[in-house]
């Protein structure tokens, strides 16, 4: 997979630029803020259709992410893909819907 294998969906947030997901391999991706400009994306492991729907339609992502996502290394261990070459869709991430 590479950093435009998922295709990701903006979010409001501070730290989280956009979401993904992709149900078959269970892989998680988030853009990250680098700088104020959309960065580097990281993609997840094991990280189910249910979880995703939890955290797409958390009040707050970026909460969401640092309480469930990012204390999980070993649940949920993550790679660096780098910044993507194509811009993201325009469309916010709708919960219950894989991106």
């Amino acid at each position: 997979m590479n950093a435009n294998s998922i295709p990701l969906t903006p979010v409001k947030s501070s730290k989280l630029h956009a979401i993904g997901h992709d149900p078959a391999s269970q892989t998680l991706a988030i853009q990250f803020f680098a700088k104020g400009a959309p960065g580097n994306v990281y993609h997840y492991a094991n990280f189910t259709a249910q979880e995703y729907t939890a955290f797409a339609s958390a009040e707050s992502v970026g909460k969401h992410f640092i309480q469930h996502i990012q204390p999980h290394k070993e649940k949920h261990p993550y790679q660096n893909m780098g910044v993507p070459a194509a811009p993201v869709a325009a469309e916010p991430a709708t919960p219950g819907v894989a991106a």
